[in-house]
């Protein structure tokens, strides 16, 4: 593992985790790309799932702090919202890990996923922006969009599927004014990351896949993980601003020009040989 590299990752996780392009597609892609080899690497990857949980907490920072405040809405609203993907990724993380990562058609699967959120986008922008010149939007996160959104959230555990935008989408499909659907998006992140984070830090000490991970790639190894810590909150702050940004215009087209092109190119490498199975 070299510095630059975890750099990169770093950058990549920052900005592809907010941004709807799919977080863990791209760290997929990317690491098969540097040649970074995903069974040394896994405390590196909660780290970096790390910064972009600082990148949240330092944007969000107050609406965090009045989440615990009286009348506790917005936090019945979050568990409603979590529970889905909790469910589903502690009983299929194992699974889409050995079907999905592991498989030799790894870039054909994550293609047609990065084409999933590329047409999910699509069709969102263009039935929102259509209602919302008849009916507006309801400004309002409730039962019926909490879940709407942790559904969606649950089904983003396939990478290249991406979290941030299907939640957002489904959000605003509910009719959910774009600030606080991409607002209560970004904090459902929180508790997904946190607990992600806890349950896989455990599994690694336990299996001693990330004392391994130290042994593998040596002393440098600590300011890899520091320095990719730094450019994935740094550039998370950034994607969470710019995607705000284009939320409130309900503009995806580009994100979904860039997925398809990604998608093309993800299949095309998988079968010259450049993105299969290590």
């Amino acid at each position: 593992m070299e510095i630059w590299q975890s750099v990169v990752l770093g950058t990549v996780q920052g900005l592809t985790e907010f941004l709807p392009v799919s977080s863990s597609g791209h760290i997929a892609f990317f690491q098969r790309v540097l040649n970074v080899s995903t069974q040394n690497a896994l405390f590196l990857s909660l780290i970096l799932h790390f910064g972009t949980l600082a990148a949240v907490c330092a944007v969000f920072y107050k609406d965090i702090i009045a989440i615990f405040k009286k009348p506790f809405k917005t936090l019945a609203l979050l568990v409603l919202a979590s529970v889905p993907a909790a469910l589903v990724g502690f009983f299929t993380a194992d699974l889409i890990e050995e079907r999905i990562m592991e498989s030799n058609y790894v870039g054909v699967l994550l293609g047609a996923f990065f084409m999933i959120t590329a047409a999910l986008l699509v069709s969102t922008e263009y039935i929102v922006k259509r209602r919302r010149k008849i009916n507006g939007s309801c400004g309002e996160i409730d039962i019926r969009k909490a879940t709407a959104m942790g559904v969606m959230q649950a089904v983003a555990v396939l990478p290249g599927v991406s979290r941030s935008g299907s939640t957002i989408c489904a959000g605003l499909l509910c009719g959910g004014e774009s600030d606080k659907t991409a607002k209560f998006s970004f904090i459902m992140s929180v508790p997904v990351i946190l607990g992600g984070f806890v349950l896989e830090l455990f599994k690694g000490l336990k299996s001693g896949s990330v004392q391994a991970d130290f042994v593998a790639n040596g002393g440098e190894y600590g300011w890899a993980i520091a320095l990719g810590f730094i450019s994935s909150a740094i550039v998370g702050i950034f994607a969470i601003k710019l995607m705000l940004k284009a939320v409130r215009k309900v503009n995806y087209k580009w994100f979904a020009l860039y997925l398809l092109l990604l998608s093309v190119t993800c299949v095309v490498l998988n079968f010259t040989g450049h993105l299969g199975n290590f």
